[in-house]
């Protein structure tokens, strides 16, 4: 028999708990948590009947293959830099790191390490999404004319709702953005093949001073909480150039009522139209000058990236969960030595930053901002 791949979780919030879950999907075996401080993860430890680290370096010196990085953004480089260095596998949550070049050197030490290191851009594993992508592969949708889409939430809209990514110095310089916005750019690269080369964006403050305690993600803090001026954006609209010259525009949004988490993209082509929502998952549309049409997950035909990764019959709906417990399947599936197409690297943690942080240079000069590194 395989020996069980043992992952140790740094972070006790919303997503280290989505981490546990994946692993035990993927069928390894969660060796611990570690939290800010002695104590802080042992109510997340006893729930996954897993122990508690009490500090960093019995952590890194444990028996354990994979690290997991489910921390604020402004310590992910310090953590992820510290496995790697100690020879395990990591997974950092996204932003990779707050600066673009901090993650681009974080990439760098990846990939000289020859470990395996991926960033959660989980949206990647829905079946349907590899099928659209698998169909721009085949040439279904001819040239692209326009890309274009939105990813809106709602958990910030109450003006007593607070949360440590509010804060620029545990943050980075931009939430919603960095936070959601990323996501959305690296699906519409993965599924279309364009590379978002300049930007030009907007940036706004919808509520400007927020609780300056910390509440878990998607929930409210105590109203009466002393407050603390907001310095990130709640709404960021953004237009892109490709390297290609087509033009591509998003609307992102954390204080959008009734959406909870709405990722939605519309790629048009010469040929066909393609459009996907991420909270309807088990279907896609497809437009041609003909007329339209829905295609749902785990019917025929199918390409093989698709059937690999729908884990139940059609009808039987899969979701957010299922996207990461894949992603992290995958990942494993890497560590043994078998790389899957689309598993997102460091490099692409790192592709990441630096199109977020044009993005807020974009917002600060008013200006149209070239994304480093994308005409190469």
């Amino acid at each position: 028999m395989r020996r069980r791949i043992r992952s140790a979780i740094i972070g006790t919030g919303m997503i280290a708990a989505v981490h546990a879950r994946a692993v035990h999907a993927a069928r390894g075996e969660v060796a611990g948590f570690l939290g800010s401080r002695p104590g802080r993860a042992a109510t997340i430890a006893a729930e996954w009947d897993a122990p508690e680290f009490a500090e960093l370096d019995a952590l890194l010196t444990s028996d354990v293959d994979v690290v997991h990085v489910c921390t604020p953004n402004g310590t992910h480089v310090e953590y992820a830099e510290a496995a790697l260095q100690a020879g395990k596998h990591v997974v950092c949550e996204k932003p990779l790191a707050t600066s673009p070049d901090d993650a681009r050197r974080l990439a760098s030490v990846a990939e000289s390490s020859g470990l395996v290191a991926t960033v959660p851009f989980v949206y990647r594993f829905h079946p349907l999404v590899r099928e659209l992508r698998a169909r721009r592969i085949a040439g279904e949708f001819g040239a692209w004319n326009a890309l274009h889409g939105s990813y809106t939430q709602d958990w910030l809209l109450s003006p007593d709702a607070g949360n440590w990514r509010v804060d620029d110095a545990a943050g980075g310089a931009s939430r919603a953005f960095a936070d959601i916005g990323s996501h959305w750019c690296d699906l519409v690269e993965f599924v279309s093949g364009e590379t978002l080369a300049e930007v030009s964006a907007l940036l706004s403050i919808a509520v400007p001073d927020r609780p300056a305690a910390s509440a878990e993600a998607f929930s409210v803090a105590e109203v009466s909480a002393s407050r603390a001026a907001v310095r990130t954006e709640d709404v960021a609209v953004a237009t892109f150039l490709t390297a290609s010259g087509l033009p591509v525009n998003v609307i992102v949004s954390q204080v959008a009522a009734g959406r909870r988490n709405r990722l939605w993209f519309e790629l048009d082509g010469s040929s066909a139209s393609a459009v996907f929502d991420q909270e309807q998952p088990e279907t896609a549309w497809i437009g041609t000058a003909a007329g339209a049409r829905t295609i749902a997950r785990g019917t025929s035909p199918m390409s093989v990236d698709q059937a690999r990764l729908s884990y139940v019959p059609a009808g039987h709906a899969q979701g957010y969960q299922d996207c990461f417990d894949a992603f992290i399947a995958d990942t494993f599936a890497a560590v043994r030595g078998d790389v899957h197409d689309g598993l997102p690297t460091f490099s692409d943690g790192a592709r990441s930053a630096g199109i977020v942080d044009a993005v807020v240079r974009s917002a600060r000069s008013r200006s149209w901002t070239e994304i480093e590194g994308a005409r190469a």
